[in-house]
């Protein structure tokens, strides 16, 4: 549901690697690359209504993981706009390849996307200090991370989960105008996954020879 979400993605990547790789000095390393796309992500999510990534996130220790790009990583995963590193068994770094194209944001995701580099990419921090800040700060500043964290551990962040609990049996008059969006929102992308699911299931049907059915 997100106009050139792969190429939002990429150019996202490409923007926190390069600015990182400029502020500190230093390629950035996985950990603190997916803390700033969630950041992003939850923070237009909350202020707009709809994300502007549309990743899927996963409730781990350290804090919100996109779980699309968290297990792309060995492939090895790499674009015309960036490469990942590896630089041992379990950790990776981002290099920038090219400057990102930053038509694909509005004027207020880019306000959202320099607001978080300023924050964290620093110099003067040691990485492992910049790391365990930025963990510390997606515990405390992203409810829907704590939320899941508390229902299970490395469970499925639910982007409905970043507003109040009572967002869909709200009276119209009291609902936000970011609230108003997510509702419009949140029904398409569930029928649209629920159109996906069937189509599947179709799939998967006519693939053993069982055909005839109507598509609902």
């Amino acid at each position: 549901m997100i106009a050139y979400k792969k190429e939002k993605i990429e150019n996202a990547i490409c923007f926190f690697a390069s600015e990182y790789q400029k502020r500190a000095n230093r390629h950035i390393p996985q950990t603190i690359l997916y803390k700033m796309l969630a950041f992003f992500d939850f923070n237009v999510l909350k202020n707009t209504g709809k994300p502007s990534l549309e990743l899927e996130y996963r409730a781990m220790k350290n804090g919100p993981v996109p779980i699309e790009i968290y297990d792309n990583r060995k492939i090895p995963y790499e674009t015309e706009c960036f490469k990942f590193i590896q630089t041992s068994p379990q950790n990776f770094i981002i290099e920038s390849k090219k400057e990102p194209d930053l038509d694909y944001f509005s004027d207020f995701e880019l306000k959202i996307m320099a607001e978080i580099i300023i924050k964290y990419g620093h110099r003067k921090i040691p990485q492992k200090e910049l790391s365990n800040l930025i963990c510390d700060d997606s515990h405390n500043e992203i409810k829907a991370w704590e939320i899941a964290w508390n229902r299970k551990e490395n469970s499925k962040i639910e982007y409905d989960d970043v507003f109040d609990k009572n967002i869909f049996s709200k009276p119209d008059s009291e609902l936000s105008g970011a609230e108003k969006t997510y509702l419009i929102y949140s029904f398409f992308l569930k029928r649209i996954n629920e159109s996906r699911t069937a189509n599947n299931i179709h799939q998967c049907l006519n693939s053993i020879g069982i055909t005839g059915l109507k598509r609902p």
